[in-house]
């Protein structure tokens, strides 16, 4: 299973990174009140962004955990205007909807990805839009919040898509992946098995200066 998550992995992020090098090559900028931003080179930053949403599992999944609210914090290295790396740690507030009373289950987690990132539009001079595509992997942890039972830590890979509205180093970013990860029986007992859901987040974005 985690095989086939790795290659898609790996042919996700070779995509991206051409995609990158041929936006990177091709950008110029188009006259007009709405253009694409200057191919003028800019020093990296970081990005810092604080989201909230909702995680919401498939059929199969969903069978087992609810859906749960999510809160996360992202970290960004934009490595050129088209180019950024990000890592997040996020903590879903859900349920085993399999089990006796429907226990609460905390559930974490945490992955780095890259990002491939349009030229930003530019309207009225100071308001930007900028669509996204991206691909990463990492882990997630399970872990009974008032049950004594060993937590299960499993793999995974997302790819994902969105956009960011701004004005100066302020912006608000919305989010939507798709998960691939192992699932073990919360009870420790049985094989893993690969499961989707899909996480939407939603937040301010602040640029460091």
């Amino acid at each position: 299973m985690f095989s086939h998550i790795a290659l898609s992995l790996v042919a996700s992020l070779g995509i991206l990174a051409a995609t990158a090098h041929a936006v990177d090559a091709q950008t110029t900028p188009a006259p007009g009140a709405t253009q694409a931003q200057s191919a003028t080179p800019q020093k990296p930053r970081w990005e810092v962004l604080i989201p909230s949403g909702t995680a919401v599992p498939t059929v199969t999944k969903g069978n087992t955990i609810k859906r749960g609210n999510l809160t996360a914090v992202q970290l960004s290295y934009v490595v050129r205007p088209n180019l950024a790396i990000t890592s997040t740690l996020g903590w879903i507030r859900s349920r085993d909807i399999a089990s006796a009373g429907s226990p609460k289950l905390d559930i974490f987690t945490y992955d780095l990805g890259a990002e491939v990132r349009a030229p930003r539009l530019t309207a009225r001079k100071r308001l930007t839009f900028s669509p996204f595509a991206g691909a990463g992997a990492g882990g997630r942890s399970y872990n009974y919040r008032s049950l004594e039972v060993n937590a299960t830590h499993n793999l995974g890979a997302y790819v994902s898509a969105g956009g960011a509205l701004g004005l100066g180093r302020v912006g608000l970013r919305l989010e939507v992946r798709e998960y691939v990860t192992g699932f073990k029986p919360l009870g420790g007992q049985g094989s893993t098995r690969a499961r989707n859901d899909v996480v939407v987040m939603v937040g301010l974005r602040v640029t460091m200066p």
